[in-house]
């Protein structure tokens, strides 16, 4: 079992104290890959980290193909990060990683910048308006990014694929990891509600 930064447990426990609500789980899963998504596809107008002949993806559109700038390091750190967690969850969430990356700089080399950004914001506020409704409405709670900013957005894709995959599959990184997640989230939102109770006395 994992501890420190890979602790996988409390991780998932800390996303998941502002995300118990249902329907604010169903918003984060349709709308936090493609966060993921749009943000690679800015980030393949990046300069290159290191010089390698480009590959391309569609032959036959010679204008297309893959850069390793940070739009790949950002993939890569994301599916370390992942695969650190959980070998097997993780293997699958950095397969993701790399499929939007691939399928992400395809598009963005097709599209140029002048109208992928525009592309990418019109995508990013619709996404980020859906997950501060579901926030706001449904949970009643504010989202994580604004008590540990880099966990939440490191943790975000990872906690959406879990919870499809738990739900659906009833997959468990390891035995008792569900029962220990829901302890922790439980003990997590006790403290949180205990706060607010303090607060308007």
């Amino acid at each position: 079992m994992a501890k420190g930064l890979f602790d996988l447990e409390k991780h998932f426990a800390f996303y998941g104290a502002y995300h118990s609500d249902p329907i604010n789980i169903f918003i984060h899963t349709l709308f936090v890959w493609p966060l993921f998504y749009t943000a690679l596809m800015l980030f393949y107008f990046t300069p290159p980290l290191f010089q390698l002949p480009q590959f391309d993806l569609l032959p036959f559109q010679g204008s297309t193909g893959l850069v390793f700038n940070f739009g790949f390091l950002f993939a890569l750190l994301y599916a370390i990060f992942y695969m650190g967690m959980d070998m097997k969850a993780g293997t699958l969430a950095a397969l993701l990683c790399f499929l939007c990356w691939v399928s992400s700089s395809s598009i963005a080399s097709r599209l140029g910048f002048s109208l992928a950004w525009k592309v990418v914001l019109v995508a990013q506020l619709f996404c980020w308006t859906w997950q501060f409704i579901g926030h706001g409405v449904f949970e009643k709670r504010a989202p994580a990014l604004l008590d540990n900013i880099a966990q939440a957005f490191l943790m975000a894709p990872f906690f959406v694929l879990l919870e499809v995959l738990q739900r659906v599959f009833e997959y468990e990184p390891y035995p008792g990891f569900h029962a220990n997640v829901v302890a922790k989230i439980a003990a997590n939102r006790n403290e949180w509600e205990a706060q607010k109770q303090k607060k308007h006395y």
